[in-house]
């Protein structure tokens, strides 16, 4: 096993081992359960750090221990402070639930985004759900990001059929754009084109980079034995961002809300297999 330390992103691709795979299949079953959990704990005048504290706890019985917590990605110039990313309307990704703690309201398009370790490796998924009752448009931004992500598990689980070459990184983007073609058309949705899928496994971020948008055929081939995470964001303007003093929150320029879903899988030779089914 490659080794790395949670805090650090590992910039090269990786292939897990059978007892890698073993692991990493009993790591996403904990983490879907963690996240159903706290998917229907969510309710109308919550404090945020209440879903942190949560996240913190059901990670414990899991016999598990929080990613996010504690990691410094790329992009940041500290240590990320929770278990868990709320990403709550116009915020995109990596809301930070417990240094400002906000109330979850009636109308809220709200994103749960998690990982953990189990036995030293890494995986990682997040689910938007609406919170009460949230207006059309944004159950369509919701369904949007889950059709991508659905097309794109299909497409991975046929690959040796339909990509007889291999899939590459291009392919998986061009999938997610067929897949959002008729919401943009339709509601005037895009990808949020500065964030995507990576690899994952030994450590929460990896290469490859997987864009949301590409070229087919073009890329990163990706090959049995590769895990990767594969997370459509999607936003209901524009897609273009803005950074909060805090240095994690990303939102967008517009005011416009966002939403993520997103699922651990495994590349095999027959296929692939997701490994954070909830």
């Amino acid at each position: 096993m490659t080794k790395t330390s949670p805090k650090k992103p590992l910039k090269t691709t990786t292939f897990k081992t059978p007892s890698d795979i073993a692991i990493l299949r009993v790591g996403g079953e904990k983490l879907a359960r963690i996240l159903n959990t706290l998917k229907n704990s969510v309710r109308i005048g919550m404090s945020s750090s209440e879903l942190e504290d949560l996240a913190r706890e059901l990670t414990t019985e899991e016999g598990a221990v929080p990613s996010f917590l504690g990691y410094t990605p790329a992009i940041a110039h500290r240590p990320y402070p929770a278990a868990l990313c709320l990403s709550v309307n116009d915020v995109v990704v990596h809301g930070i639930p417990n240094e400002k703690p906000f109330i979850i309201k009636e109308g809220d398009v709200l994103t749960l985004d998690m990982g953990i370790a189990y036995k030293n490796l890494f995986v990682d998924s997040a689910i938007t759900i609406p919170v009460g009752d949230v207006d059309a448009k944004g159950l369509k931004l919701i369904e949007s990001a889950e059709a991508c992500l659905s097309a794109v598990v299909e497409a991975l689980k046929n690959w040796p059929k339909n990509y007889p070459k291999g899939i590459k990184t291009g392919d998986v983007g061009c999938v997610v754009e067929k897949a959002l073609a008729y919401y943009r058309k339709t509601y005037g949705f895009n990808v949020v084109e500065i964030f995507g899928g990576h690899g994952v496994g030994y450590s929460v971020h990896e290469d490859p980079f997987i864009p949301n948008f590409g070229m087919k055929g073009q890329g990163v081939l990706l090959k049995p034995n590769m895990v990767i995470a594969i997370e459509p964001i999607i936003a209901e303007g524009k897609g273009i961002v803005k950074i909060d003093n805090d240095g994690y929150t990303y939102r967008t320029v517009d005011g416009k809300r966002a939403t993520h879903t997103e699922h651990t899988i495994l590349i095999t030779e027959a296929g692939a297999e997701v490994l954070t089914d909830i």
